[in-house]
């Protein structure tokens, strides 16, 4: 029971974890499509009683606009099964994520989530450090998370995306 790094053989699972978790199959088609890319990705499970329960998935991004060399992730998605959710299960996949990402020497973690879960873990609005998303979206959903203290001052710029992101 708890979070672990995900295996080739919970591949199917996950895709299910994530398309019970949405409205559509678009998000559980993603991880699947950016895993066969060969894109780098820290993709954790969250396993109660020997069933999967919850992903999270985060993958590679770029601050174009700032050649700073920034080494940026994003969080998406991360989903538990609907008869799971509202048990905490989300926030120990978000928090195991940014340990993950911090220890893999991400400078910065961004998110297009919900602005009233995030900011409990320390994101903030992506304005807030002149960096905004590639897509159309009100501000306050998309938010950004510094690893490493002011790593941002200064920075600006458009968040871009892995090309699946728009397959989608």
């Amino acid at each position: 029971m708890g979070i672990r790094a995900e295996q080739p053989t919970d591949i199917k699972k996950i895709w299910r974890i994530n398309a019970s978790a949405f409205e559509t199959e678009a998000e559980a088609n993603l991880v699947d499509i950016l895993r066969a890319s060969g894109v780098s990705n820290i993709s954790l499970v969250y396993e109660e009683d020997g069933e999967l329960v919850g992903h999270i998935f985060f993958t590679p991004v770029e601050l174009i606009g700032d050649a700073s060399g920034l080494k940026l992730i994003g969080l998406a998605p991360m989903a538990v099964i609907p008869e799971m959710q509202n048990k905490g299960i989300g926030s120990l996949l978000v928090k195991a994520g940014i340990q993950r990402c911090l220890s893999d020497g991400y400078d910065a973690i961004v998110v297009l989530g919900h602005p009233d879960y995030y900011p409990r873990f320390g994101f903030v609005p992506s304005v807030n450090h002149g960096i905004k998303s590639e897509y159309d979206v009100p501000e306050e959903v998309f938010m950004v998370l510094e690893l490493k203290e002011n790593v941002l001052k200064g920075k600006q710029g458009t968040i871009r995306y892995h090309e699946a992101f728009g397959c989608v």
